[in-house]
């Protein structure tokens, strides 16, 4: 299963190949490495020479933003109601991952249609796409957790600009597996759990995660936070390798095994306006209700 994220207005994905895509991002055009398109770029025509900024990857790791035309260091991009800020960073993100929106939907429609209060936990939240689509959509608390008090700081300004200050989200900056942990102790309880777990990281007291060690335990250890009632588990991962069966098989272990609902995965992608591809961007599994 591909599901496309195809309802943009604000962005898009104008062709990708020799490893890297050719995005517009609103009205400014991005040029960055993308590790999927691997095929080969037969014309380097005129915006591939000329976006407005060009990141190159170093020799000796990481890399650096080329600018060619004058653009400002933010800006705002609207996908639907929702608003989020994009900057170009070191690390050559923007701050959003747009492929996500089909979860961003998904989740909006879930708990629009659940008629009763719902409950959400984002881990691994980043910038807070997922965080943002939630409070939208009415959820009764959201609560966002990440290791990076810089990436809480950027949800924090999505919120606002999505003038969902008013809505009850909870911001942790925090190792997602002692927080779980601490939420056990409490007792405390939600009817939506995301994760977006990272191939590799660190909580912000040097914390390792490895995520083929990590992840069924994890998924194991949320159950003890799962309400009696849930309403769906999302697992998303860009880990390069894994099948989407990986997470399915570990959603059908732990969640499957104590409630009745449906269990799929598959993969997200961003279809190219230029030539008639689909460019891969993750795989993802979810449960639901």
């Amino acid at each position: 299963m591909m599901l496309l994220a195809d309802s943009w207005k604000d962005y898009e994905l104008i062709d990708v190949g020799n490893g890297e895509k050719l995005e517009r991002w609103k009205d400014y055009v991005l040029r960055r490495p993308d590790p999927q398109g691997i095929w080969p770029l037969l014309n380097e025509w005129s915006l591939w020479k000329k976006p407005h900024a060009h990141y190159h990857r170093s020799n000796r790791g990481g890399g650096s933003w080329e600018y060619k035309k004058e653009m400002p260091e933010e800006w705002t991009v609207n996908y639907k109601e929702l608003k989020f800020k994009i900057k170009p960073t070191g690390f050559k993100h923007t701050g959003l991952f747009p492929e996500q929106a089909v979860n961003w939907d998904w989740a909006i429609d879930k708990i629009q249609n659940a008629n009763r209060p719902i409950k959400v936990l984002n881990l691994f939240a980043y910038t807070g796409g997922a965080s943002v689509a939630c409070a939208y959509a009415g959820a009764e608390e959201v609560c966002h957790v990440d290791a990076s008090k810089g990436m809480v700081s950027w949800a924090k300004e999505n919120i606002a600009l999505s003038n969902l200050s008013d809505r009850k989200v909870r911001f942790i900056v925090d190792d997602v597996v002692k927080f779980v942990q601490r939420e056990v102790r409490r007792g405390r309880k939600y009817d939506a759990i995301i994760m977006d777990p990272p191939s590799y990281g660190r909580g912000p007291n040097g914390e390792v995660w490895k995520i083929e060690n990590e992840i069924y335990k994890l998924v194991k250890l949320c159950m003890d936070v799962l309400s009696d009632d849930p309403l769906f588990f999302l697992i998303n991962s860009y880990t390069s390798g894994f099948s989407p069966y990986v997470m399915e098989n570990i959603l059908k272990l732990t969640v499957g095994n104590k409630f009745e609902g449906n269990i799929y995965s598959g993969e997200v992608g961003i279809p190219s306006t230029k030539k008639d591809l689909v460019l891969p961007c993750g795989i993802f599994a979810r449960w639901e209700r």
